[in-house]
Formats: C-alpha cells, structure tokens, sequence
C-alpha cells in the first residue's frame, strides 16, 4: 500500500468508523487508542502509554520510537493529537495529523537514523484542555523535562489534508501577509516562535530537497493569531525547538470544527507528498549516518 492509499484508510478509520473522539467520548477513545497502538506495532514498534488524569478520566499518550543508531540519545519528537472537537468527526483536525504520524512511522520503520525519532500521539488538545497543563502534549513535554531528556526539536503534525487550487481561498491572520504570502490554498505550511527560527529553516530546508510541494515558512511572536495554535505551543513552554506542519486549519479550511470535516474533502496526494517530505527531512537534516 502507497503512502497515499494508507493516509485515506487511516483518516477513514478515524473519522467515519470511529468518529467523533472528544474528551468525553471515552470508548471512541479508546477505540482510537487501540487503532493507534495496533497500527505502530504492526510496523515493528513497542508501543508505550503515559497516563494523564482530566476530569475524573485517565487518557493516555503513545510513544513509540525509531532508535537512533549512533546518537540515540538526541531525540526529535513527532506529535499529533487524536481528540477532536464536540460533534465533529475531525477528518482533517486531526486524523489527518495522526495519520501522517503512523505513515511517518511507517516509513521510517526499519531505517538507520542518526538520532532517534520518537512517535508521540496525543490524547487531549482541543477544548476544554486547550492551551492549558491539560493537554497531552504539555504533560509528555513537562515528562521530557523532568528527566532531562535531550529533545533537539518537536514536530507537531496539526491538519496536513486540505489543499485548494481555488484563488483567495487562503486567509491569514493579517491583511498585510497576502501581500508576502500565496493567496491560493495550494502549500503546506511550517510555523513556530522566533525561537525555532533555525530548526523550521533546517526541516524545511530538507523537505524542499525532497518533493515538489509548495512549502511556506513563518516564525513569529505568539501575537500572530494561530502561531502557536497546537502541540507545538506545549513544547515551547518548555524550551524546546518546536514548529508545526499544518494546511492553516480555519485560515484555508471551511469545514474545521464542523461536522462537515469529513474525509472525502481531504487531499490524499498532496498529504502523502507533505509525509514523504517529512520522512527525508529526518534523514537529510543531519538525522542519518553518514
């Protein structure tokens, strides 16, 4: 199975099989859970589970990991949430993300990486959790923290599937950006704070190397609405190098946060080549044996 046949089956599975997967619908977690864990074991990984409490519910994070083979210590994390929001079945925010995640995964399954890749999905980022210790991704960032691990940058996969080759159908948080900045919602995009400016320059530098896809890049303070709109934002409180690949979720796409947020409206192709510029950008920016 291609890239692209494994992301449209992994984004079915979640969104139309499972469907919707917010904090209170704990068997479709769970079901997720289990999707998740079943899928990374069968490309030859361990999977492992950090417990978190919310609400009166425990949720879980999966790990899994590519095992550097001369720097395994050096780590660049993969993350992705897999909740969505109320009433949604969140083919793009965020099975599209997890999905890229496992593809990743997939790929790089077996591969002689300089350093190790860790495979984090996240089991809680969208409200009520959002942007508070809640979410998955600050307690494995604050986890990282606390045992001084060596995470050299964080990749947060955040709505990768919604591509338009209609004009104006990109927005941006300031009027000025199209003047600088593509009108038509045909690119991926990699955004993170000033901090990480060399990080997203790296990445982006190695995944420009490997596929044709339009790529746009912006490190900005958090003022710039939507800058630091995800998993990445956990990370950065902790000092981490951090950007997140995203089609700019309600900047480009109708259906974010609706029920029409299905996965007939997703771009399978340009996703897969957005997963495939990923897979060589870990290999190319310095991650594989020479």
């Amino acid at each position: 199975m291609d890239t692209e046949a494994y992301l449209r089956k992994a984004v079915t599975v979640l969104s139309q099989q499972i469907g919707a997967r917010t904090f209170q619908n704990i068997e479709q977690l769970d079901e997720t859970e289990h999707y998740i864990s079943s899928e990374l074991n069968s490309f030859g990984y361990l999977v492992s589970r950090q417990p978190f409490y919310f609400s009166g519910n425990t949720y879980y994070n999966l790990i899994a990991e590519c095992v550097g083979t001369s720097s395994p210590k050096k780590i660049i994390v993969v993350g992705a949430h897999y909740d969505t929001i109320f009433e949604t079945p969140g083919a793009d925010d965020n099975a599209s993300g997890v999905a890229g995640l496992l593809a990743l995964a997939r790929l790089l399954s077996g591969r002689r990486l300089f350093r190790s890749v860790r495979f984090v999905a996240f089991a809680l980022e969208e409200s009520p959790v959002y942007r508070t210790e809640n979410m998955g991704s600050y307690q494995y960032a604050r986890s990282l923290k606390e045992k001084s691990e060596n995470v050299e940058g964080m990749i947060c996969l955040e709505m990768i599937g919604f591509f338009s080759d209609q004009e104006d159908s990109q927005r941006y948080p300031l009027s000025l950006m199209r003047l600088k900045y593509p009108t038509t919602g045909n690119f991926i995009s990699m955004v993170g704070n000033m901090e990480s400016r060399q990080f997203t320059r790296d990445i982006a530098s190695a995944f420009q190397h490997a596929v044709d896809l339009p790529l746009v890049t912006l490190n900005a303070p958090s003022i710039v609405v939507g800058i630091d709109f995800s998993d990445h934002w956990s990370f950065g409180k902790f000092g981490y190098n951090a950007l997140m690949v995203t089609d700019t979720a309600f900047y480009r796409n109708p259906h974010y946060h609706e029920p029409t947020d299905l996965p007939g409206t997703l771009d399978y192709e340009r996703a897969a080549q957005v997963v495939e510029g990923l897979a060589s950008a870990l290999e190319r920016s310095g991650m594989q044996e020479r």
